[in-house]
């Protein structure tokens, strides 16, 4: 085993307040296996910066243990758990050079010269700084800084690297550069990694696996294609990609759905019954040629061709969907706003409205989850 994360709670209390505080971490638990490499994914404040410091050893768990090569360490030190760590402002050393500062824990932990100068030869290749050993931090722009940053916490040859949302500081097409970079970085020297984000790109083009965390849980586990094709729960099929919140009404017969209740014939059984919620992906609204049993008919609103897609916004009476359809289909069809499309859901997750359609749409769309 990689890494073990077993039932951690970590709950943050404020001497200056007699409430039982704020909890954090709540019960979450995952593996990473050795080798891989596992994000972290939730929006701003659920819990997963918190569960990456306590596995780094900089914050302590209130109950909950961190397995390490079968190791128990949740209460070992940070400098005894052989990790190497990155944070999202760099934090290089401003009056080192970039070859002081990879060299650094080599130099602390007293390798041998020569190892240390082959060792950071190393690593500027590797994050392809060759020519910028004699540079300080002021002197590079923040990608740079970042692959110093990388290779300062790869070169001691770490069992596990960890990674607090690395790419924050930089500009959208640095970061994209520079996550390709960590992933063959990542390859070459096969360690452990577990890193923070709550860019879900960056989560689907890195991680082998996804930890979905909100408001301190464990949502769901699994793959990206796990995740984005068979969501765990509302929160999962609303925050993973685009998403389309369609009310609906299961009878034990038939599915009516859309303001009007329309009456659709369920493509699947459906077990869940009573008021449910549909959660359509934009690229699942499907067109066909005429109307049939489990079609739709809406209205085209507005056009916009992205290059590799052409993006619409249809009305099913007066329900605001987003349908997505790649260029090639897109191409041989013309596309004309007021125009009337038949239309079925392909794929859709199905879950139980319990607390009504309009709570639910408001409590989804209050925390920024659907338009």
């Amino acid at each position: 085993m990689g890494i073990d994360v077993r039932h951690l709670v970590k709950r943050f209390r404020s001497s200056c307040q007699k409430t039982e505080g704020f909890l954090a971490v709540d019960d979450v638990s995952f593996s990473v296996q050795p080798g891989q490499m596992v994000a972290l994914l939730g929006p701003s404040g659920s819990g997963k910066s918190t569960v990456l410091r306590i596995i780094a050893g900089l914050e302590s768990p209130d109950s909950g243990h961190v397995i390490m090569q079968n190791h128990d360490v949740t209460w070992t030190p940070p400098q005894n758990r052989h990790i190497g760590f990155v944070f999202q402002h760099y934090a290089l050393f401003k009056n080192m050079t970039v070859w002081k500062n990879i060299a650094f824990g080599l130099e602390v932990n007293r390798w041998e010269p020569e190892i240390v100068a082959a060792q950071v030869e190393r690593f500027l290749a590797l994050v392809q700084l060759k020519g910028y050993e004699n540079r300080y931090p002021c002197q590079l722009s923040g990608g740079q800084r970042q692959r110093v940053a990388l290779a300062r916490a790869l070169a001691p040859r770490p069992a596990f690297l960890l990674l607090d949302e690395p790419f924050g500081a930089l500009d959208t097409k640095v970061r994209r550069n520079l996550a390709v970079q960590l992933r063959e970085l990542h390859d070459e020297v096969k360690t452990t990694s577990v890193f923070v984000t709550h860019d879900q790109e960056e989560a689907f083009e890195l991680a082998d696996e996804i930890v979905v965390i909100n408001r301190g849980r464990v949502e769901q586990a699994g793959t990206a294609r796990d995740v984005y094709d068979r969501p765990a729960s509302k929160f999962v099929a609303s925050f993973i990609g685009n998403v389309n919140m369609v009310e609906g009404v299961n009878d034990g017969h038939t599915l009516w759905i859309g303001p009007l209740r329309r009456a659709v014939v369920p493509a699947r059984a459906l077990e869940n019954r009573g008021e449910l919620v549909l959660l359509v992906r934009p690229e699942s609204i499907e067109v066909c040629s005429s109307p049939c049993s489990d079609t739709l008919d809406v209205m085209i609103r507005t056009v916009a061709y992205r290059g590799d897609r052409y993006e619409m916004m249809l009305d099913l009476d007066g329900l605001e969907l987003r349908m997505i359809v790649d260029r090639q289909r897109g191409a041989s069809r013309t596309w004309q706003t007021g125009a009337t499309l038949h239309v079925r859901f392909s794929r859709f997750a199905v879950f139980e409205a319990s607390e009504g359609h309009e709570a639910l749409r408001d409590k989804l769309r209050s925390l920024g989850y659907i338009e």
